[in-house]
């Protein structure tokens, strides 16, 4: 029997049976119909010094998933030790740090087995209707070729995966059995950091565990991917929680745990979830759909940072910084540009990147936004009908490589340039000193820069003149635009190092 493995992120996140990916939204009304069905009323409120009452409204409500897959992520043992990973898998540097063996248990040694075999991932979840629909996380019934489930009072009943979403990390199961099932609702307001929480689940299949802390935080960013909005608890939860519940007072959902943060593989204390509004959305559309629609403007975008905001002349860093907009996409098509800062959508502000990542990908495709944006340090609006997001985003893997012997050395910023040629746009870093302060800022050999203080380049003199001149202007930095492998961005760099 096999646990879905864990995944090390940065910062020592631990994803697969506690996993989480990217989170996002859209714009759909919930099927799902408030009751009271499991749920304390919203006037009663939970002794901290007992969980007994909430406890035992809710828990019939919550399922362990149990999966047969043909593919499992842990299929055997290498010579090492380790699990059946292949050479340059990101687990195979988790597992040789925690000295994890086959079906997680630490240091189990094993013959190496090539090819798939059929094995059991285990989770959690919970049921939401009375019909039978039950929510879980995508990886647990990843590559499923048989999902059961294991009742509160034992009973074990078959289910069918009505749709997945790869993006939050969410899962919509059905109950093939008819009946009414015992279930919970979402809550309709967002948790306030402080207020108790309870979390049920299946860690390391023991079955129906329950565990309590409070909420610690809310809207972290985990590094996971553009939608991260987190809640933050200290309610343990580990391996095998993934899928399972956060309560409040009443018995409302208000999260799915999804991720642990540990330096160990066990909880410290630090888990993340993720929030009701989200999952409540983003379920109702897998029920409907089977999938899940997001909007999309078609933009690589990134943060204000304090050199980019002075680069620009701008009073402050809120926004996100346009670092180009794709052709034949609808922000195109609406004339935004590389340089503009957008800062407000239908007249909220936006924080940053990935608030307006969000926002967008909640509107929906097919809708009419109005965008505000600064552009020469002056507000404009333009509307934007969105798109929906395509199923890959894909960055280029391709390197700019110089075709002409012509170079230029802009030695205090440890670069060496070189026009990229062949009719192609740009001036490419053909060297670079690691340790200078262009390769601190993260450019790499290879890429490309576009333009520079807002100037188009072709040479590599263009890049010392718009430097020259806005140290002249007495600026502090000047704003490249430069293509990498990963995309398009913007890099400030201080005007205080010698071009050389």
């Amino acid at each position: 029997m096999l646990n879905p493995s864990p995944r090390k992120t940065p910062r020592g996140l631990l994803l697969g049976a506690t996993a989480a990916l990217v989170i996002g939204g859209a714009s759909f009304h919930s099927a799902f119909a408030p009751s009271p069905a499991l749920a304390l009323s919203q006037s009663q409120t939970v002794n901290p010094a007992s969980f007994a009452d909430v406890v035992e409204r809710v828990r019939g409500a919550v399922v362990s998933v149990k999966v047969k897959v043909a593919e499992p992520r842990l299929v055997s043992n290498n010579d090492d030790g380790m699990p059946g990973v292949e050479p340059g898998d990101p687990l195979e540097r988790f597992f040789r740090q925690f000295g994890q063996g086959q079906n997680g248990a630490p240091g189990a040694p094993g013959q190496r087995q090539r090819g798939p075999r059929t094995g059991q991932a285990q989770g959690s979840g919970f049921i939401i209707s009375g019909d039978g629909y039950v929510v879980t996380n995508n990886h647990v019934v990843e590559n499923a070729t048989d999902v059961s489930l294991t009742l509160d009072d034992g009973r074990t009943v078959a289910a069918s995966i009505v749709g997945t979403d790869k993006k939050t990390d969410l899962a919509l199961l059905k109950i093939k059995d008819g009946g009414t099932w015992p279930h919970v609702d979402f809550a309709g307001a967002s948790p306030r950091v402080g207020e108790w929480v309870v979390a049920i689940g299946n860690p390391f299949g023991l079955g129906g565990t329950v565990t309590a802390g409070i909420v610690s935080a809310r809207g972290r960013d985990i590094g996971s991917g553009p939608y991260d909005d987190f809640l933050q608890i200290d309610a343990p939860v580990n391996r095998g929680n993934s899928g399972g519940p956060t309560f409040n007072g009443a018995g409302e959902v208000v999260g799915v745990n999804t991720a642990i943060y540990s330096p160990s593989g066990g909880s410290v204390g630090i888990g993340f979830a993720i929030p009701a509004e989200v999952a409540r959305t983003v379920v109702a559309s897998l029920r409907e759909n089977g999938s899940v629609s997001r909007g999309w403007m078609g933009v690589q975008i990134q943060p204000v940072t304090p050199e980019i905001a002075e680069s620009l002349a701008l009073k402050s860093q809120k926004g996100a910084l346009v670092a180009e907009a794709q052709a034949n996409t609808p922000a195109a098509a609406a004339g935004l540009r590389s340089g503009d800062v957008i800062v407000a959508v239908n007249g909220d502000r936006v924080d940053g990147p990935r608030d307006l990542s969000r926002r967008i990908a909640g509107l929906g495709p097919e809708k009419k936004v109005e965008i505000a944006y600064l552009r020469d340090g002056v507000e404009k609006t333009v509307t934007v009908r969105l798109g929906t997001l395509p199923a890959e985003q894909r960055a280029s893997n391709d390197r700019e490589r110089p075709t002409q012997p012509e170079r230029g050395a802009l030695t205090g910023f440890g670069l060496t340039l070189a026009p990229a040629g062949g009719g192609k746009e740009g001036v490419v870093i053909a060297d670079i000193d690691p340790e200078g302060a262009a390769a601190q800022k993260g450019l790499r050999k290879g890429d490309v820069i576009l333009d520079a203080a807002g100037k188009a380049v072709s040479r590599p003199s263009d890049v010392r003149a718009a430097i020259d001149a806005a140290k002249k202007d007495g600026r502090k930095s000047v704003l490249l635009r430069v293509r990498s492998a990963e995309g398009v961005r913007y890099v400030a760099l201080a005007t205080t190092a010698s071009a050389g």
